[in-house]
């Protein structure tokens, strides 16, 4: 029985040394994926719902009115970003996502309240996000109760109004989603993940298979150009995820009954111009990675940021600032805008341009990066 021997433990710890020095990408991974996930986890991952863009819509213009408003702002919970003057103007910034809640004080509020009338303001809540949306009808309503025993109280010192039991009503109104169900904005946010990470996988496993298999210098002595290489190899994906999201979208839809309110072939634009956009990112991936295993965990590293930062798990509202601005560089972020404004709104392009810009630049910027890495490594 051979003994232990330690010049051969230590030649054999001497050479894996060496072999994890050369494997920069796996060490890259082994120090920097704890202290990005401990700083993503820690900033992105707060289900504590606060500073809810609100829009108010003042008709009354008075003291009671603007008292009301500081009511609700002084909360924290609500934040008013902006006053509008019509019912228009606050479904158009509700669509587009700008705002989450809608303040809609009547313009008979004060005079009402002196007169010693019950009186009811109105408030329209995106449902599109239940978690939000609860948030915001619940602290709504505490604040107008709240109020409302401040008015009953001052007028009970007054000789008449004793007999007053509600003077001031909150009228909620759940837009896009009144039932607020968790799986009507879950199933649209899933579609967009899915789809996502089996093409940025599919694309990058794929080219790194040409590299470890040597087929790849091969394709370089041909008279085949980057260019011409690289969008051939994406063109056959393109169509599989094409087919794989329509089996996503027709599943979804039938199983979960989660309707399509908006228009389908904007969708399926918008779809497509995602799909090039991941799929270059597994092209990106692939001039990175040297074998299949760095493909995977280069592609988990992505992928975690993009659950934790595209508000796929958590609303994007809370977050810091500068979260928000890494989360602005995620494809997945404004493709689920996307998927849910079409899904649960049923907006079109007027209100989703923004989200389809952000897209466009992106898939420029990661398209002219994967390019001139792609063509640096043929060359």
């Amino acid at each position: 029985m051979k003994h232990f021997s330690l010049s051969r433990y230590r030649a054999i710890v001497k050479k894996e040394m060496i072999q994890i020095k050369r494997d920069r990408p796996s060490m890259a991974i082994a120090l920097v994926l704890p202290f990005m996930m401990l700083f993503l986890f820690g900033y992105a991952i707060n289900t504590d719902v606060d500073e809810i863009a609100t829009s108010v819509w003042d008709q009354s213009q008075t003291a009671q009115s603007r008292e009301l408003v500081a009511n609700f702002t002084n909360t924290e919970i609500f934040q008013a970003v902006s006053y509008v003057s019509s019912y228009a103007e606050l479904e158009k910034l509700i669509d587009s996502g700008s705002v989450h809640v809608g303040l809609v004080i009547p313009p008979d509020y004060a005079k009402q309240l002196d007169r010693g009338e019950p009186a009811a303001v109105q408030l329209l809540i995106d449902g599109s996000d239940p978690n939000i949306a609860r948030t915001a009808s619940a602290n709504a309503q505490l604040i107008v109760q709240q109020k409302a025993m401040a008015i009953q109280e001052k007028n009970l010192q007054k000789e008449g109004f004793g007999k007053l039991e509600q003077p001031l009503q909150a009228e909620a109104r759940i837009l896009f989603n009144p039932n607020m169900k968790s799986i009507v904005f879950n199933i649209p946010g899933l579609i967009g993940l899915i789809m996502q990470n089996v093409t940025m996988i599919l694309t990058a496993f794929s080219l790194v298979r040409e590299k470890e298999r040597g087929t790849m210098e091969q394709l370089n002595v041909t008279p085949i150009r980057p260019i011409e290489l690289l969008t051939g190899k994406i063109t056959p994906y393109v169509f599989i995820g094409s087919f794989s999201f329509s089996i996503v979208l027709l599943f979804g839809t039938l199983w979960f009954g989660v309707p399509i309110k908006g228009s389908l072939p904007l969708l399926f634009a918008l779809s497509v111009l995602f799909l090039i956009t991941t799929l270059t990112l597994g092209i990106f991936i692939s001039t990175v990675a040297r074998t299949q295993l760095q493909a995977m965990q280069v592609s988990f590293a992505l992928i975690l940021p993009s659950v934790l930062l595209s508000g796929f798990m958590f609303p994007r509202e809370t977050m810091p600032l500068v979260i928000k601005w890494l989360g602005g560089l995620v494809p997945l972020t404004y493709f689920l805008e996307i998927l849910r404004g079409i899904f649960l709104k049923g907006v079109g392009l007027d209100a989703l341009w923004k989200d389809t810009l952000g897209m466009v630049i992106f898939s420029c910027l990661i398209i002219t990066v994967a390019i001139l890495r792609f063509r640096k490594q043929l060359d």
